[in-house]
């Protein structure tokens, strides 16, 4: 009796390891799986967030309207020529600050220069005000590309500081009495403009 009872205990001995690792690959079975799903969700949920922020966001295309006198500012053209923006007051002006260096800027340029030639008879100019590059840099940066409409050049940033806002690109519609009516910070969709700077246009 003693023998078999020893015999007993040996098996025992030699299944209880064999127990623990059975449990020991399930749990690890289930923890993959909670990690799996876990970490689809919060993968999904970062690429939301990002696209949320991002400068293509709608939400970027959207301005604030306000409602206020337009600053008095002077500068010279790209053809070195001195303007004001008292020039345009029988005009609905959208001011663009920019610079040759930025990429958002840059992306927005054909659509701002496709709904100037689409509405430049309607009594429509955009101003584009190069903030802090040379002339040169920026004359030879415009015969480069698609814009015809009139550029400015700001070595000092006066324009940023008038209409205080340092973001680029940034951009701000003026009326035909001179009031600024909307402000946007970051690059502009066409549909944007159609909705919001068409009917300003069209005001009497």
């Amino acid at each position: 009796m003693p023998k078999k009872i020893n015999r007993r205990k040996k098996n025992n001995t030699r299944n209880t390891p064999l127990f623990f690792v059975g449990v020991g690959v399930a749990l690890i079975g289930v923890m993959a799986v909670l990690l799996l799903l876990f970490g689809k969700k919060d993968s999904a949920g970062s690429q939301t967030a990002a696209s949320d922020s991002s400068p293509s966001s709608s939400l970027s295309s959207i301005p604030a309207e306000v409602n206020y006198a337009a600053p008095e500012l002077s500068l010279q053209n790209v053809n070195g020529n001195t303007e004001a923006l008292t020039d345009y007051r029988d005009k609905v002006v959208l001011v663009n600050n920019w610079a040759t260096w930025c990429p958002p800027c840059k992306a927005e340029i054909p659509t701002l220069e496709d709904y100037y030639k689409a509405h430049n008879a309607d009594g429509f100019v955009i101003i584009g005000i190069e903030a802090g590059e040379p002339h040169d840099e920026v004359a030879q940066f415009v015969q480069g590309s698609v814009i015809t409409y009139p550029i400015w050049i700001d070595l000092k940033n006066a324009s940023l500081r008038a209409f205080g806002s340092s973001g680029l690109p940034n951009s701000f519609v003026i009326d035909r009495k001179g009031n600024v009516r909307l402000a946007w910070v970051g690059e502009i969709t066409r549909q944007s403009l159609e909705k919001y700077v068409t009917p300003l246009i069209m005001e009497n």
